[in-house]
């Protein structure tokens, strides 16, 4: 008999300890009241006496609830999406607070998630998802305070137009891109126009100064070149005057000059009286020499 009181008072120890892992708490009712909650860490409850009411996660838990109809402010009918993050703070509040808390928050979503679209047009809908989401983590926290729950954030997920809507979004959408399009090759063809034109000016301004240089080169080359035989020219005569030259020797330089520019293209040669005499004496001498040649 004292073995099976023994074994009895086993099974109570054994079965009345409770090891409670992390990031989980258990709410313990005694008798039907509530009792404490369990936290992290070894804890005995009584058998028969205390129950555990609830187990639940203190983990950050992750809803996304299906999409909801919302009617926004021009009367354009809507599917909106949320997806809920939220985290239990208070697992006594959240035991008692509410029955089936987390169909407590999808239909709270979904009622808040109406009244600030209905505040709103369809094109502010689609462009103020950041609005809408704040407005909701804000009013969502503040409700669900008293369910023992804390609202991290909330997004909108998706946003469906009526498909008529979509169509006619799409097709602005479209001629958008037609109008930039456009845009983006008038400014490409006018600054091509403009490349264009300034190479074309700077072409002709560098054909403009290469005629020039060229000009200016063949003049210098011209006056250097002239410069040059009037020097010969002046240095032979007075090469001529320094070997005291006479006049007759002058006058057959003269004369050699006119054989010189006999042989270009002039058909008609104007001659000196001196040049002449000077011809004729050569001729007399020249017919002297062959006589005395032939005696």
């Amino acid at each position: 008999m004292g073995w099976i009181i023994l074994i009895i008072i086993l099974l109570i120890i054994v079965f009345g300890i409770k090891v409670i892992p992390q990031s989980r708490a258990k709410v313990v009712e005694r008798l039907g009241a509530y009792h404490a909650t369990l936290q992290t860490g070894v804890h005995y409850v009584i058998p028969f006496v205390d129950r555990v009411a609830s187990d639940v996660s203190l983990k950050e838990i992750v809803k996304d609830f299906a999409p909801q109809p919302v009617i926004t402010k021009d009367n354009v009918t809507m599917q909106i999406d949320t997806v809920v993050y939220f985290q239990i703070t208070d697992p006594k509040l959240y035991t008692y607070g509410v029955e089936n808390p987390v169909n407590a928050i999808e239909n709270l979503t979904a009622t808040t998630l109406r009244n600030i679209i209905g505040e709103l047009e369809l094109d502010q809908t689609l462009t103020s998802r950041d609005i809408i989401n704040s407005k909701m983590r804000s009013i969502l926290d503040e409700a669900t305070d008293a369910w023992g729950i804390k609202v991290n954030r909330v997004e909108v997920k998706n946003i469906i137009p009526p498909r008529d809507i979509q169509e006619a979004m799409e097709k602005q959408m479209r001629a958008e891109r037609e109008r930039r399009e456009k845009i983006l090759q008038a400014e490409g063809e006018k600054k091509s126009a403009v490349l264009i034109a300034e190479g074309e000016k700077e072409s002709a301004i560098l054909r403009a100064d290469a005629k020039r240089e060229a000009h200016i080169r063949e003049a210098d080359g011209e006056a250097q070149a002239i410069i040059k035989i009037q020097t010969a020219q002046a240095e032979g005569l007075r090469l001529l005057k320094e070997a005291g030259a006479d006049d007759a020797v002058l006058k057959l330089k003269s004369y050699e000059a006119m054989v010189q520019v006999a042989n270009g293209q002039s058909t008609k040669i104007i001659v000196p009286s001196e040049l002449q005499n000077l011809a004729t004496a050569g001729t007399v001498l020249a017919e002297t020499l062959e006589k005395k040649q032939k005696k």
